[in-house]
């Protein structure tokens, strides 16, 4: 029976020096929350270092593939992952309903 409260989140995944060293991550970032201020949007974005949904049983062939330390842009647009994915390529992509058993937290790190 699946949650009526669950919400679908959508991320693309790598490893922690891909998205915040190698790639200009921030830059996309800053530029989008910049938008959201301009249409009074509210934040649907997250990076994550280390998240902790990557360790989910449901999640683990494509956790496989990511390289730690890890990090993760998570968003409840699609589009906007769908983007990413293009923008940065060298990325795992997938979604999540959550909150679930197996991710009571979608936005958590592990430790």
């Amino acid at each position: 029976m699946s949650d009526p409260s669950a919400c679908t989140y959508f991320f693309v995944a790598a490893s922690a020096a891909f998205l915040t060293v190698e790639e200009p991550l921030e830059e996309v970032l800053r530029e989008r929350v910049r938008h959201y201020a301009e249409l009074n949007k509210p934040i649907d974005f997250w990076l994550i270092r280390s998240p902790a949904f990557l360790a989910a049983s449901e999640l683990q062939a494509l956790a496989s593939t990511v390289p730690n330390p890890s990090a993760a842009v998570v968003s409840t647009d699609p589009k906007f992952i769908d983007f990413l994915k293009l923008r940065l390529e060298f990325v795992a992509k997938g979604s999540f309903k959550a909150p679930s058993a197996s991710i009571p937290d979608p936005l958590a790190t592990s430790a």
